[in-house]
């Protein structure tokens, strides 16, 4: 790390602990310098992902979708859909008809979610108001195809820093709960009520190429973070199995349990080291927080994920997202 930061890091503990009223032993007092440092490290990474986020979303829009008339599922179609019939800007509407949706992240995933996700937005809008993006070209395959792709690769970025571009993926989250349906349907179900909007006011055609730019930047979200309508199953293998079970319980807000093992790497005839093996559920939106949490208390933990398409039961769907 830096020096300089490491060093703001280091007074900001010791600013933490004269508040607090708090003295810390030598060892205490690294180990929390340490643990501020995952967040400072961790926190610039997502910042990063949410900047080259805006980057790729702004292109797409600026230098495809825009100047050609096109229009996208979610959020930013009704946007690009109100601004050809109103003439109010794009960048204005982005940002006031994402802001139900995030005033409902805000009630129903976390404060901090919805912060980001305002922040992330409102950059957006900027980007497409006053960035002069060029514009790539005229064909309208390519702008279909393109567009979406950039767009999808902005989305997925910043869900990778822990906020959204559209307010759909709130939305759709919030349903799921609530109802049967998966984030999935709830998305699908709301882009064919924009595309059959969009269908009657400009016409079948373009309807049609919406279709193929929401189909375009969906899988490219996929790519990117895999997909936020499944949840990921983590199997983390650590001599700090306890310090991690508790962290998930009380940071993230999720269960987990806990299997007996053994560490199998000896040489024949060693014994085997028996550990604990932690498992939990979780979502695209709470990974990065997760391996936060994580580094905070093992950096060298052995982590296993994998996709799950569905599950039930136990406390899913039962707790809102933290992060």
């Amino acid at each position: 790390m830096n020096p300089t930061l490491y060093r703001y890091i280091q007074k900001s503990v010791s600013r933490q602990q004269r508040i607090r009223g708090e003295q810390f032993s030598p060892e205490q007092f690294e180990k929390e310098v340490k643990i501020k440092e995952v967040e400072v490290l961790h926190l610039f990474k997502e910042i990063f992902f949410v900047l080259i986020g805006v980057a790729s979303a702004g292109f797409g829009l600026k230098g495809f979708l825009l100047p050609n008339s096109f229009i996208d599922g979610g959020v930013t179609g009704i946007s690009l859909i109100t601004a050809e019939i109103t003439q109010i800007p794009f960048s204005v509407l982005l940002v006031l008809i994402n802001l139900p949706f995030l005033a409902l992240g805000f009630r129903s995933i976390s404060k901090q979610f919805a912060l980001r996700s305002v922040v992330a937005i409102v950059l957006l809008a900027l980007a497409v108001h006053y960035i002069n993006y060029p514009i790539i070209t005229s064909d309208k395959l390519l702008i279909a195809v393109f567009g979406g792709f950039f767009l999808g690769a902005g989305i997925g970025l910043a869900i990778r820093g822990g906020a959204v571009l559209d307010g759909t993926e709130v939305l759709a989250v919030f349903v799921g709960r609530k109802t049967s349906l998966t984030i999935g349907d709830v998305i699908l179900i709301f882009n064919v009520i924009i595309f059959a909007f969009g269908a009657y006011v400009f016409s079948v055609e373009v309807a049609l190429y919406a279709m193929l730019t929401y189909l375009a930047a969906s899988k490219t979200v996929d790519f990117v973070v895999d997909g936020v309508e499944e949840y990921i199953g983590v199997t983390i293998i650590s001599e700090f199995s306890e310090e991690i079970r508790l962290a998930i319980i009380e940071n993230l807000g999720r269960g987990c349990t806990l299997y007996a093992g053994k560490k199998g790497f000896a040489k024949r005839g060693e014994s085997l080291k028996e550990t604990d093996i932690v498992y939990s559920l979780i979502t695209r939106l709470e990974l990065s927080k997760l391996q936060t949490e994580i580094d905070k208390i093992d950096p060298q933990a052995f982590i296993v994920m994998h996709m799950v398409k569905d599950a039930r039961g136990g406390m899913i769907k039962k707790r809102p997202l933290k992060h």
